[in-house]
């Protein structure tokens, strides 16, 4: 029997006049919105609707002006609250929060929260029934802006948690189970490239624990490295020894990859990028890819392809044919945070190893886009380049901002948590349905 995972196809004629439809996890028949209607806005965002953009729908550049529309931020309305598929329910975990930022599930359940603006690394153990958390513990302090969160050696065991300050990475001793840190931290990487810009580091391992990547995002929205010394090995995901030792860049022209994934059935490296800005409404879009070891994604003389940045026009012709278009286009300017890959067992099997990525949501947009959860349904380890929006309502009708995702984790039961830095608080959604 075909499922959401095997069966996605054009129907009729013409392949470029047919309607794009697939299978949902609800077994039924949906459409993907493709082609210039694929970019839309808040208003147009339905949890469940499925969306894909490709190069070839790509305007040129300065078909629009460029906005400054940053996120209005208020107070959650009080009928206000995230919105899931059918089937799913959203409860309010934990509220009150510093700056909710990365989520890191440790291998004995206990879930992980970076508080970037405070410098603390927060623990949430445990679900009531009333979905609060059971107990809560800060387990660092006194860190310089922290985001990635790893634990070493990978596995059910780990001795070290390693976390990512914007201009370092330093580990604390773990062991499962621990509720605040037993020693001072060791510095592994002592200087990571700062100096403004693009602040968030992840930090993730191989399976094998063998290499340890982290992600540095770019100083500059176009500024040309040739010429720029503040970019040096930025917008790179670069490759270390677990003992901090630098091996090499391993992923180049990635302009800000915010969020690190593994995925558990390729083993291959994934990001989640924000592109860059001031090119019009729909460039570029945002991006959720599997990274080639030594591959070039364009940053910044190209994007999306061959498509050359005007700001650089004529440079580095040798690159053009060099650039790799991403495996799922996002919407531009919602900036997509942190990803990981469903590994629960809670929800229905059709969400099986998928990807879910917070996406923040825009600034550089005239009207806004992002502000939810999406879902990027993966065929053994590939996606087909179509997206799901999955948890929604994070604006407001008149525009006002209440809620931004930021990070994303599976508890041991299967929930998906959620931070959220607008409302500052942690959402759990879990599946309530019939199978």
């Amino acid at each position: 029997m075909m499922n959401r995972k095997t069966c996605y196809w054009l129907l009729g004629g013409a392949a470029a006049l047919a309607p794009l439809v697939i299978l949902a996890a609800s077994g039924t028949e949906v459409s993907v919105t493709t082609g210039k209607a694929a970019f839309q806005d808040y208003k147009e965002v339905k949890t469940g609707a499925f969306r894909k953009i490709t190069a070839a729908d790509l305007p040129e550049p300065f078909a629009t002006k460029s906005s400054s529309n940053g996120a209005r931020v208020v107070p959650r309305p009080e009928n206000a609250w995230p919105q899931a598929p059918e089937g799913f329910k959203v409860d309010l975990y934990a509220t009150g929060l510093g700056n909710p930022r990365e989520l890191r599930t440790a291998p004995n359940g206990d879930i992980f929260l970076a508080e970037t603006g405070p410098g603390e690394i927060k623990i949430f153990r445990g679900v009531t029934a009333d979905s609060e958390p059971v107990e809560t513990s800060t387990f660092a302090t006194g860190l310089k802006a922290p985001f990635g969160i790893a634990f070493y050696p990978p596995g059910p065991n780990p001795s070290w948690i390693y976390i990512g300050n914007t201009t370092s990475v330093v580990r604390f001793p773990y062991k499962n189970g621990d509720l605040k840190a037993t020693g001072e931290p060791q510095t592994i990487v002592p200087e990571l490239p700062g100096g403004g810009g693009h602040t968030t580091r992840d930090v993730v391992f191989t399976a094998d624990g063998e290499k340890m990547f982290v992600a540095v995002g770019s100083a500059s929205n176009v500024d040309d490295p040739d010429t720029t010394p503040r970019e040096f090995h930025r917008a790179n995901i670069l490759q270390f020894k677990p003992d901090g030792t630098f091996v090499k860049i391993y992923g180049a022209g990635i302009r800000n990859p915010v969020g690190l994934a593994i995925d558990p059935t390729t083993g291959e490296l994934w990001c989640s990028v924000n592109e860059r800005d001031e090119l019009g409404d729909n460039l570029v879009p945002d991006y959720i890819t599997h990274v080639q070891e030594g591959g070039f994604y364009g940053w910044p003389w190209y994007y999306i392809g061959g498509h050359q940045d005007p700001r650089h026009d004529g440079k580095h012709p040798e690159l053009k044919n060099k650039v790799i278009v991403p495996d799922v286009l996002m919407q531009p300017h919602n900036a997509s945070l942190e990803m990981l890959f469903y590994e629960g067992k809670q929800f229905p099997k059709e969400y099986a190893g998928d990807i879910f990525a917070a996406e923040h949501g825009s600034w550089n947009r005239a009207v806004r886009t992002g502000y939810e959860v999406v879902r990027v349904p993966l065929k053994n380890g590939h996606a087909g380049g179509e997206f799901e929006d999955f948890l929604t309502g994070f604006v407001t009708p008149e525009g006002g901002v209440w809620g931004r995702p930021v990070g994303v984790a599976v508890a041991p039961d299967g929930s998906l948590f959620v931070s959220d830095d607008g409302s500052r608080s942690i959402w759990r959604v879990s599946w309530a349905g019939k199978r």
